[in-house]
């Protein structure tokens, strides 16, 4: 049988003795791509033969179009679990054929192999092991590239701080101030059913004032930039590291760390505890709400706020949100150098951004809090 279109010829053989045989003649372009396309794809699936050979020496053009058509077709008999052999592919065309390959993450499909509990933890064990030694190295050339930047200011991209700031705390302030409102009014709210039984309302402004300042004012804020901004740092690094603009960067003599973290880690180390100052003051207007809704006044609410809190307070919670900030920008620009090539690279590491950054805010705060404990008792 012989498929004239356009300027393509498609011509097919068989299944014979569990072989199919295809003939591709012509031009393959975007015009002729899409009826071949159709129809190959068509005789490949009805024939489900154990094994296709595909003639394209008289092809005379083939663009990406082209190309796409023949991996798809190598997928539909991995599909089928059969093989797809490609003869007469000119070079050139060839090349384009295998960048297509190794960009798509295109391998053949692997049997799952069933592995002991023990050979799973073992293997876990040692990728933590790795993922450890990779963030003490990174935490490493982080410093030293910091400690030149506070020697030599003039290189830093103070432009680009700048805009990362603005992303990083005045877009992220609307989302930060009404969480830190509503956990405020939350927050007032479960005290005061509890306080009432021993007639104690008033002391909801002393919880308040304390949790809001010392606790929640900060770990809100780290996460919500967690979850925001660090994934967005993952995102974007990771991006160029997929397009290999990382790779080109090292080749132009510039350092990755120096020319794309410090920048970020700075902007997040300023903006954090910026943002915690607003995430206090709108928890706490949370809590004044409620206590007005009980029958306090708000000047007794003040008054019993000061009475409760004290500078160290404050102090304690933006200490926590400097570390936080430097956490969240670190792990977030770490994931994107460590980002591999495929197209859910960039999602993945996306993700274990999100996921570590918020692991290690909570592990700091637990070290914080006993820390606090200790000068505050």
């Amino acid at each position: 049988m012989v498929t004239i279109v356009n300027a393509a010829k498609l011509r097919s053989d068989g299944p014979r003795s569990g072989v199919l045989k295809l003939a591709i003649d012509g031009r393959l372009d975007a015009d002729s791509t899409g009826p071949v396309w159709r129809e190959s794809t068509r005789l490949v699936t009805a024939a489900r033969a154990n094994n296709v050979d595909l003639d394209v020496a008289s092809m005379d053009y083939c663009d990406g179009s082209g190309i796409a058509l023949l991996i798809q077709l190598r997928r539909l008999q991995q599909k089928h679990g059969g093989k797809l052999e490609i003869h007469g592919l000119r070079p050139e065309f060839q090349e384009l054929l295998d960048d297509w390959s190794q960009g798509s993450g295109e391998t053949a499909p692997k049997a799952k192999v069933r592995t002991q509990l023990v050979e799973e933890v073992g293997r876990r064990a040692v990728e933590v092991w790795r993922d450890i030694h990779e963030l003490i190295t990174f935490v490493g050339q982080l410093g030293l590239a910091l400690v030149k930047a506070a020697r030599h200011p003039r290189t830093i991209r103070w432009r680009d701080t700048v805009l990362i700031a603005e992303e990083v705390g005045v877009n992220a302030l609307p989302i930060v101030a009404m969480l830190s409102f509503l956990v405020g009014v939350i927050m007032a709210f479960q005290a005061a059913v509890a306080l009432r039984q021993f007639g104690a309302e008033i002391f909801v402004a002393n919880m308040i004032g304390l949790s809001v300042l010392r606790e929640m004012g900060p770990l809100m804020t780290a996460i919500i930039l967690a979850g925001r901004s660090g994934s967005a740092f993952a995102a974007e690094i990771g991006t160029m590291k997929v397009r290999e603009e990382i790779d080109a960067l090292k080749t132009m003599g510039l350092e990755p760390v120096r020319f794309l973290v410090v920048p970020r880690v700075l902007a997040a180390l300023v903006m954090t505890p910026v943002l915690t100052v607003f995430a206090d003051l709108l928890g706490v207007m949370g809590g004044s709400v409620v206590m007005m809704s009980l029958g306090f006044p708000l000047i007794t609410f003040f008054h019993q706020l000061q009475l409760a809190v004290s500078y160290g307070s404050l102090v304690g919670g933006l200490v926590k949100a400097f570390a936080f900030g430097i956490l969240i920008a670190a792990i977030g620009c770490l994931r994107g150098l460590q980002t591999e090539n495929g197209a859910s690279a960039v999602g993945l590491s996306t993700t274990h951004a999100v996921v570590s950054g918020i692991i290690l805010i909570v592990f700091a705060d637990g070290i914080f809090t006993i820390i606090y404990y200790l000068l505050w008792v």
